[in-house]
């Protein structure tokens, strides 16, 4: 296939009116994230019908007008969510027609995780060459099999939706993937509420509230801080050091210096922002602190949220469907704290899109209910499978 190199804006220009022509693309990028708040793009790969164009992010660095003209188009990737999420957060624009070919393939069968490798090869028949997958892609030139390997990964990626589109619609499952493909377009998924990141920090569990009123505050200067210097979080203030300011609750410079994990230069260049953030913690009004997390629902109920997960099993494997796709385990553990009194409650507690309340609704009400139970049929005959039958 043809391909060109786009290394200025003058390409990069002609690049988005010829995306804002085209029907369809495909897409991938090459990105580092080791030293950044958001991943460095490095690389872009476009498809079109009839060539690939690489754009080199290192010379032609304008790319906002690039991803704006994406939602001109329908884009065609592979597990496109961390591509989205550099866009999101470095663009805050994101395409919003999309087939992802990873989504796609749950619905045909193949699971949540499948590798392009693994389905171009099954599908189409084509094995990619995977030589390049942990090259330095911030060094130039590029070799000659950096670029083939830049090919590869989308030369591919139209010919594959057109094969799983067709089996989607076959299967009468298009609508349901391309729901799912919908949702991955929508900006909001990427992003987060800075005040809530203090969930991800370890032993925020056993804090009281105050506490967690000063970790939440804490954490949104750390996020503010590190997307301004773009610099990994654990660059401003590691995990642990970050619990002991909101046990610490220090109010004074001298304080501060009681914790052994910050040190002078951090003290001197994010202390007085530290001890803002614990004021404002401090300041809270009780009803405005932060909830503690849950406990745990018991072992009685960890017992129902088990027999739950058996019957989403048994019915995700009857559907050729991950069961992860269709109920995720939230859903079940708020159904075994509040005990839904009927179906219609049931239904709410789930918040599932239409097609997931069809297959699991019904059942997962007959098992709750007591009007079904679950046998293992076929054990003997070394094939068992879990089936649901009425109460004799």
């Amino acid at each position: 296939m043809r391909f060109e190199v786009v290394t200025d804006e003058a390409g990069l220009a002609r690049l988005c009116e010829r995306i804002g022509r085209a029907t369809r693309v495909g897409l991938d990028t090459e990105f580092h994230n080791e030293r950044s708040y958001t991943a460095r793009l490095m690389l872009l790969q476009v498809a079109f019908e009839d060539e690939v164009v690489v754009i080199d992010a290192l010379k032609a660095q304008a790319l906002r007008p690039f991803v704006q003209a994406l939602s001109q188009t329908l884009v065609v990737g592979h597990a496109l969510a961390g591509d989205f999420k550099i866009f999101a957060d470095r663009f805050d624009c994101v395409p919003t027609r999309i087939f992802d070919t990873q989504i796609a393939a749950a619905f045909s069968g193949y699971g949540l995780s499948v590798s392009l490798a693994d389905l171009v090869r099954d599908v189409l028949g084509v094995r990619l060459k995977k030589t390049q997958t942990v090259s330095d892609w911030s060094a130039r030139p590029l070799t000659q099999m950096q670029l083939d390997y830049l090919i590869d990964d989308v030369a591919h990626l139209l010919e594959l939706h057109d094969k799983l589109a067709g089996r989607l619609e076959a299967d009468g499952r298009l609508e349901w993937a391309l729901e799912e493909c919908a949702a991955a377009g929508d900006i909001a998924r990427y992003r987060s509420d800075p005040h809530r990141m203090y969930l991800r920090i370890p032993g925020a569990n056993r804090m009281s509230r105050r506490e967690l009123g000063l970790l939440s505050e804490l954490s949104a200067v750390r996020e503010s801080i590190a997307r301004r210097r773009d610099v990994p979080l654990r660059y401003v203030l590691p995990d642990d050091v970050l619990a002991g300011l909101a046990t610490l609750r220090p109010k004074t410079m001298e304080e501060l210096g009681q914790l052994r994990r910050l040190d002078p230069g951090a003290r001197k260049t994010l202390g007085e922002a530290i001890l803002e953030a614990v004021a404002r913690g401090e300041a809270l009004a009780e009803a405005d602190l932060p909830s503690k997390p849950l406990r745990s629902i018991g072992k009685e109920r960890e017992g129902l949220i088990a027999a739950m997960n058996v019957l989403i099993a048994a019915i995700a494997g009857q559907n050729r469907l991950p069961a992860s796709l269709l109920v995720p385990r939230a859903a079940l553990e708020r159904v075994a704290r509040e005990l839904p009194p009927d179906r219609a409650a049931l239904e709410r507690e789930l918040d599932l899109t239409a097609w997931r309340a069809a297959l699991v609704a019904e059942p997962l009400w007959d098992l709750l209910s007591g009007g079904q139970v679950l046998k293992i049929e076929g054990y003997a005959e070394r094939a068992p499978r879990i089936t649901l039958h009425a109460l004799n």
